[in-house]
């Protein structure tokens, strides 16, 4: 079970992620800190404590925007330690995605807050915690390393997890989630995707959306669709490319107003599923 410290500024929003913190069976505990300064100072705390000593700390759900230290910088000086708890961000802002997770946030749940959404999140620190955890004993266990004869199996809990919050509700359709609801969004409707971290923003005509599925899982599950890879950052819908550029040996694409660079590796596959298409 998960002891928890929730920090936010904001009182009622703290005492309601609270609230919806204790109701979950699998939190033994949770705290709060309205401030930087508290929140840090109850870590601290528990870092001394050890992770397995009376104040020891799981995971910090945290918020992003405070006086002060911001949630990001509070995130940065855990991770100089060498076993911080985990962290989850809860933020009103879409924005700093790239930035937590770059920080090895363990989820980023947007506000209002929805039950659900944070169950998710305290089953990902409880799968995430648990992974760690099992690796710990397996190397206690198995004591000195010795040649195998053949490939190691490799555990369950050590297997790769791809963690994904949204799913698509059709095959013409992906759920996203703004402001703590959820949308759906055509398929059709999405120009270019643009790889940001463990994360996708989906770009249309009306805006952007941001999504937790890697570029490289959208790119295999919209090829059939007219989706092509141009770039390490990017994924096009061939049928909303509008102008091909070659300038001074680059190569660019134009969707909408918007140019995009056309890696070297894509470019000549590019073109050809461009001319496939035009004499198609």
């Amino acid at each position: 079970m998960l002891r928890v410290l929730a920090v936010d500024d904001e009182k009622p929003l703290l005492e309601e992620l609270l609230y919806l913190l204790r109701s979950d069976t699998r939190v033994r505990s949770a705290e709060g800190a309205s401030d930087a300064t508290e929140a840090l100072r109850r870590v601290t705390r528990a870092l001394e404590s050890g992770p397995d000593g009376p104040d020891g700390i799981d995971v910090v759900f945290l918020d992003i925007h405070m006086a002060g230290l911001t949630g990001l910088d509070i995130a940065r000086l855990l991770a100089g330690f060498a076993r911080p708890p985990l962290i989850v961000f809860v933020t009103a802002h879409e924005g700093f995605a790239v930035q937590a997770f770059d920080l090895k946030a363990v989820d980023y749940v947007l506000k209002p807050v929805r039950p659900e959404r944070l169950a998710e999140a305290v089953r990902r620190s409880c799968e995430q915690l648990g992974r760690s955890e099992d690796a710990s004993a397996a190397a206690v266990a198995a004591g000195p390393v010795r040649p195998a004869a053949g490939p190691p199996a490799v555990p369950v809990a050590h297997r790769p997890v791809t963690a994904v919050t949204v799913a698509d509700r059709a095959s013409d359709q992906i759920a996203v989630e703004l402001g703590g609801v959820t949308r759906f969004v055509a398929i059709a409707d999405i120009s270019y995707v643009e790889a940001q971290g463990d994360y996708a923003r989906l770009h249309t005509d009306e805006g952007s959306h941001l999504v937790r599925i890697p570029v490289s899982t959208l790119e295999e599950r919209w090829a059939a669709r007219g989706f092509v890879r141009i770039h390490r950052r990017h994924l096009v819908a061939l049928a909303r490319i509008d102008e091909l550029r070659l300038e001074a040996g680059t190569t660019s694409v134009r969707v909408g107003s918007t140019d995009l660079q056309v890696s070297r590796r894509h470019a000549r596959e590019l073109r050809d599923l461009l001319m496939r298409q035009a004499t198609g």
